[in-house]
């Protein structure tokens, strides 16, 4: 798939820059050529002749190489390439780039690209959740840079939480997504993930037991035939896809603006398990027992109905809309009706009984319930029920 393919991958300044190594080797094996360009910081955990002989390839460490700005120049260098990888990205390294900075090769090589830039952002859990971060992030995604993690992990530090870089395999994925020249390029299409949760107080929440796997599978799938893919998900434990644009949100009002905020759209893609309540005037302190016994009465509304907004015809709506039913009974009578009720074009339905392993599993038996009528798949992997899921979007759009 990444047959003639130029990566430029800039390693950041981190311990996790080893991965980048074997980042390396991985994208040679599918056929990419690599050039290596190391930030002095990083030069501290890896050396260029390390990076060199991987990607038998000359590497790229300082600016003001005159030799090297004679040969090529950054310019030159920072548009040869078919992508631009960042990795690691360390938040130092972020920063610059929100910042539009340009001190050294690898932000101005970034500045100068008119390549897209995916980042692998790698540092210690509290620097990723600190607001500064988070708000250069933020940035970057609208300025249309793409994220491959971070994940949860264990921190060389000795911490845990969301951070650690994603593994060289988890990377490829996001770059064979960004450079997918397949039947759905030039398309958009929203996806919708996980569950919601709806506070019940500041410590508890109403929500569906959803992982986000599917959802995740089903972006992944269809950033992988070529498509521009924003992903809206609740708070799952699945994985986040890399190649897409990530927005992550709590509630079902939220997910909705979040999905407004993406069109326009030629396919929406409704896979997340949205709560279909919320409590009205929810307190403001925890909900205390008061050794009465009883529970106290929880006043609760309805939740928007995102599938039935997305496909309520208007100048917005995407060409194909497709929502998820998941039924404990009469799968298929109660997904047709569902589909007639919401006025989507597609219903993929699923028997999610807590014998069938479904729900949290990591395979799926779907019925994809259309016009035309209910077509039943066999148990399969959930990436294989995305990848044909894919296919049949990409058909139905061409």
């Amino acid at each position: 798939m990444l047959n003639g393919k130029r990566i430029l991958l800039i390693f950041g300044g981190g311990i996790a820059a080893f991965k980048s190594l074997d980042l390396i080797r991985r994208l040679r094996e599918q056929g990419a050529s690599v050039t290596p360009v190391l930030t002095r910081a990083a030069q501290e955990f890896v050396t260029p002749l390390s990076a060199s002989a991987l990607a038998a390839e000359k590497v790229y460490t300082d600016l003001f190489d005159l030799t090297d700005e004679a040969e090529m120049g950054h310019i030159e260098l920072s548009r040869a390439a078919d992508l631009v990888v960042v990795a690691p990205a360390t938040a130092d390294l972020m920063a610059k780039m929100a910042g539009g900075h340009a001190d050294d090769l690898a932000t101005t090589l970034l500045m100068a690209t008119d390549k897209r830039v995916l980042i692998a952002p790698a540092m210690n859990v509290r620097m990723w959740e600190h607001p500064a971060t988070q708000r250069n992030a933020a940035q970057l995604r609208a300025d249309g840079v793409l994220f491959a993690g971070p994940v949860d992990g264990s921190m060389a530090c000795g911490e845990f939480g969301p951070g650690r870089m994603s593994e060289p395999m988890e990377i490829l994925a996001a770059i064979e997504a960004a450079l997918a020249d397949g039947p759905l390029k030039g398309r958009h299409v929203i996806v919708t993930s996980g569950p919601t949760h709806e506070p019940i107080d500041p410590v508890r929440y109403i929500a569906n037991r959803s992982s986000g796997a599917q959802g995740s599978a089903i972006a992944r799938a269809l950033a992988g035939l070529g498509a521009r893919v924003t992903f809206v998900t609740g708070p799952a434990t699945a994985p986040r896809p890399g190649g897409v644009t990530v927005v992550e949100v709590e509630t079902a009002q939220q997910m909705l603006d979040a999905v407004k905020s993406a069109h326009p759209a030629d396919a929406a893609i409704c896979a997340a398990a949205v709560a279909d309540w919320h409590v009205v005037n929810q307190p403001e302190s925890k909900i205390k027992k008061d050794g009465s016994g009883t529970i106290p009465p929880l006043d609760l509304a309805e939740n928007p109905d995102i599938l039935a907004q997305i496909s309520a015809k208007g100048p917005d709506r995407p060409t194909l809309v497709v929502g998820f039913a998941a039924e404990t009974d009469d799968v298929i009578a109660n997904a047709t009706a569902k589909r007639a009720r919401k006025g989507c074009d597609w219903i993929v339905a699923n028997d999610v009984r807590p014998e069938t392993g479904i729900m949290g599993g990591s395979e799926n038996a779907v019925t994809v319930v259309t016009a035309d009528g209910a077509d039943s798949w066999p148990r399969m992997s959930k990436d294989q029920v995305a990848m044909r899921l894919a296919t049949l979007v990409a058909e139905a759009l061409s």
